[in-house]
């Protein structure tokens, strides 16, 4: 796709509805390609975090009050938005800090009553650090192992790789949607059903899945998918948990204190049913209205077309970075990889790379992005990533490559 092609998806109307994005900074305006870091906000969810503090606040499920009855009213109308927005149920839609806390939620309450000693845990090589370490720590605490799957240089699975370790009877297989780093849009689908034929549960990293494909859980059929708010245009502090409701009716609760009991007494507890059973003490009521007018938000663009326009930017991404010399792009093809690109330039460290784009306010991330084994796998220290957004533009990427020239001129190469 040429710089002059027409994208029938107006992405620079979607970016009018970012303020963040009209800023000019001495005298440059915002080349935000950090999305898989965090977000923006549109003016949607800003007008909803805002109407919820200054009209709504009032703390959920206890008062009687109005505040509080409206308060709660669009905590709980925000959880059935977000379960119809993945295609779950609500009683199955957790809300969590994060999905780092989604994950760890699993490894405790699930993971501590059904991995033992000799047990297998599989995971790829390619997953944030949220989706390895709480898996060490289980397999630590109970004497399990982890196991790795294969992967080709260009970051792809080897499936043939999963079999033989399912082979083994693993309790548990974890693996992201979306790699956060390569972009590897991973074929979770087939993944979970050559899982479950092997008997294991399957647990899903959606963080970089949610913000740009449609989805269907149910479908889907995975044991359990986590992502988080900031990553889907919403607020910090909130992500979300959706579980197999017969798994999570099983697992006891990951956190207690108040909001999550049935009844206390001296001496004992019972818990409240799904799913607040695992939303122990004041949850985060206003970020969930937040993320609920998000994927609202999401929903009015049509995520087919947001999906359609970002892969029409990834690829032009690819095309044009290919033009830079001495630059390495790492990870699949454009038809097999999300809104993701990492590369490195030969003789600058991603660091100076993203420092000198920063100068001209080009927003990119660098640094081994929470993925150290996928570093070592790809034997480099760092990688320099811009990932991509629904208001992603060609003159978004025209200026990153261009911004890349000028790192070239600087460093004389």
């Amino acid at each position: 796709m040429s710089a002059g092609a027409s994208i029938q998806f107006d992405a620079a109307a979607v970016a009018a509805q970012f303020p963040i994005l009209q800023r000019e900074i001495d005298g440059r305006r915002i080349v935000y390609l950090d999305s898989g870091a965090t977000a923006q906000k549109p003016d949607a969810v800003l007008e909803a975090l805002d109407a919820s503090y200054r009209l709504h606040n009032a703390n959920i499920h206890r008062g009687v009050y109005t505040l509080a009855q409206e308060a709660t009213e669009r905590f709980e109308g925000a959880r059935e938005r977000i379960a119809r927005f993945v295609g779950g149920g609500p009683a199955q839609t957790i809300f969590t800090k994060n999905v780092t806390e989604a994950i760890n939620l699993v490894a405790y309450s699930w993971g501590r009553a059904n991995v033992g000693a000799g047990d297998t845990i599989v995971l790829t090589p390619m997953e944030h650090h949220a989706n390895i370490v709480p898996w060490q720590q289980l397999a630590r605490a109970v004497g399990a192992r982890l196991e790795y799957v294969t992967m080709s240089d260009d970051g792809r699975l080897d499936l043939d790789s999963l079999d033989a370790l399912l082979a083994l009877e693993p309790k548990l297989v974890a693996v992201a949607h979306v790699s956060n780093v390569l972009g590897t849009l991973n074929p979770v689908a087939e993944i979970v059903r050559r899982a479950h034929a092997a008997g294991a549960v399957v647990l899903v990293d959606g963080a970089q899945a949610v913000p740009h494909l449609p989805l269907d859980l149910a479908a889907l059929d995975a044991d359990f998918y986590g992502f988080t708010g900031h990553k889907v245009y919403g607020p910090t502090g909130v992500g979300v948990l959706h579980g197999r409701r017969e798994l999570l009716e099983a697992m006891e609760p990951f956190l207690t204190g108040g909001d999550m009991i049935g009844q206390v007494d001296f001496h004992s507890s019972t818990w409240k049913e799904l799913p607040w059973k695992f939303e122990a003490g004041t949850s985060p009521y206003l970020e969930a209205t937040g993320l609920g007018a998000a994927v609202e938000w999401l929903d009015g663009l049509g995520l087919e077309a947001v999906h359609a326009h970002e892969a029409e930017i990834t690829r032009y991404a690819l095309e044009r970075l290919a033009e830079v010399p001495g630059l390495t792009i790492y990870g699949p093809p454009a038809e097999e990889r999300g809104a993701i690109v990492s590369f490195a330039l030969d003789g600058v460290h991603p660091h100076d790379v993203a420092e000198i784009l920063g100068r001209e306010q080009i927003c990119v991330r660098a640094g081994h992005h929470c993925a150290q084994p996928l570093m070592r796998r790809l034997g480099v220290p760092a990688t320099t990533r811009a990932s991509f957004a629904a208001h992603t533009t060609t003159a978004d990427v025209d200026a990153l490559v261009a911004g890349l020239e000028t790192v070239r001129r600087v460093f004389q190469l």
